[in-house]
């Protein structure tokens, strides 16, 4: 099978012989391309490789269909912590509706405050963390439905 990839603006087919990918953790690859093993971070439209980020689009066929039929994005969402931070604040409630980038939880990382956001209109499914919760890279923060 062969996969289509963005790069430097240039589309690059490559078959699964040539490159191996594996889940680490949520929102964490391990990447092995002809030898060379890359740890690959995704948030946000980003792919972190080596502390340097990469703008990346990740399309599943199956939700470009589903997207196609419906008018707009279908299906749960999970929000992922982007870093290891601290949980400041919880913005909404399970069961709550919210909009599309409406903020759902704030996270301390690096003494910054980052408020996550929706990643689609729903109902909140799950909050998974609270106030105070210490979070890894790619653990869950929320399900939007």
């Amino acid at each position: 099978m062969k996969m289509r990839v963005l790069v430097d603006g240039e589309t690059v087919e490559v078959s699964q012989d040539e490159v191996s990918v594996e889940v680490v953790e949520p929102g964490v690859w391990s990447v092995l391309v002809g030898g060379r093993s890359l740890e690959v971070c995704v948030h946000d439209g980003n792919a972190w490789i080596g502390g340097q980020a990469f703008e990346v689009q990740v399309h599943d066929p199956r939700e470009l269909a589903d997207e196609a039929e419906s008018g707009g994005p279908s299906g749960r969402r999970t929000l992922l912590a982007p870093m290891p931070g601290k949980v400041i604040r919880v913005l909404v409630e399970e069961g709550g509706e919210v909009t599309a980038g409406q903020g759902i939880v704030v996270v301390e990382a690096m003494k910054m405050q980052n408020e996550m956001p929706s990643p689609k209109a729903g109902r909140v499914v799950s909050i998974a963390v609270k106030a105070g919760d210490a979070v890894a890279t790619g653990q869950v923060l929320a399900v939007i439905e």
